[in-house]
């Protein structure tokens, strides 16, 4: 262990192999990170950082490692613990590494363990969010592309990509992540090959929209009311199924 008390700070690009890389650096110095951030964190650190830069070799080999030591169910918590909200997802998913490297398998059921625990809950949040709006994104049409803006607390994209390019598969649609500047863009296989990708996008103005796009958002919020049984209604229930905070972007709840 006396080989491990140096400590250490890492900076990196943000992605996911640049976190990997981080992973793969400390062991390979033996040093014990203390801090861990991505160059866009916001938050102020104390600590003076070293700058790692990304190596997709040295990112395969440690991720590979993940689900020869560990498991592959830890391969995919770390995956998606990277797309959480969580302020320090950085340092858990580290610290989770540290853990299931030394325990293996074991490690993904320390639930006491602050660690395992924190990054459970934050994939937790992050799946129920997807899952979320894999029901309340709603499209508008802008031309021959269907178009949804929404508005999430983790990065929800990489997850709903394969939802919705498997159901509209014969569809050109935009889905923009108005929080992270990010869009998830689907090409239909008639416009040359199929095509799905994540990419960063600073800002999203679309046209007013079109008398055509006008109706259908009446027919949709006259099927929503017509649908509802007034005796039945219970806004306590709505709230907990369909939360305040996804209403500005629901077709249905929205003043035109």
């Amino acid at each position: 262990m006396a080989a491990w008390m140096k400590e250490a700070a890492y900076a990196y690009d943000g992605s996911f192999d640049g976190l990997l890389s981080c992973v793969f650096e400390s062991y390979e110095r033996k040093e014990e990170l203390v801090d861990l951030r991505a160059e866009d964190d916001p938050q102020v650190t104390l600590f003076e950082s070293r700058w790692v830069e990304t190596s997709p070799e040295k990112a395969s080999r440690v991720y590979a490692a993940i689900r020869r030591k560990i498991s592959p169910e830890a391969q995919e918590l770390v995956r998606r613990g990277f797309l959480t909200c969580e302020p320090q997802k950085d340092l858990l998913i580290y610290r989770f590494l540290r853990l299931g490297f030394r325990y293996g398998r074991a490690a993904m059921d320390m639930l006491t363990d602050t660690t395992v625990h924190r990054l459970r809950k934050a994939v937790r949040h992050l799946n129920t969010e997807s899952h979320a709006f894999m029901g309340f994104v709603r499209f508008s049409v802008y031309g021959d592309v269907l178009v949804s803006v929404i508005e999430p607390k983790n990065r929800v994209l990489p997850i709903l990509a394969p939802h919705f390019s498997d159901r509209y598969r014969r569809e050109a649609f935009l889905i923009y992540d108005q929080t992270h500047r990010q869009a998830l863009i689907h090409r239909p296989k008639e416009t040359n090959a199929e095509r799905t990708e994540i990419v960063d996008l600073d800002e999203l103005v679309l046209p007013e929209a079109g008398e055509q796009e006008l109706a259908y958002r009446r027919l949709w919020k006259q099927f929503y009311d017509t649908v509802a049984i007034r005796e039945r209604l219970n806004p306590q229930g709505r709230l907990s199924h369909m939360p305040k905070r996804y209403w500005a972007q629901l077709t249905e709840m929205r003043e035109e």
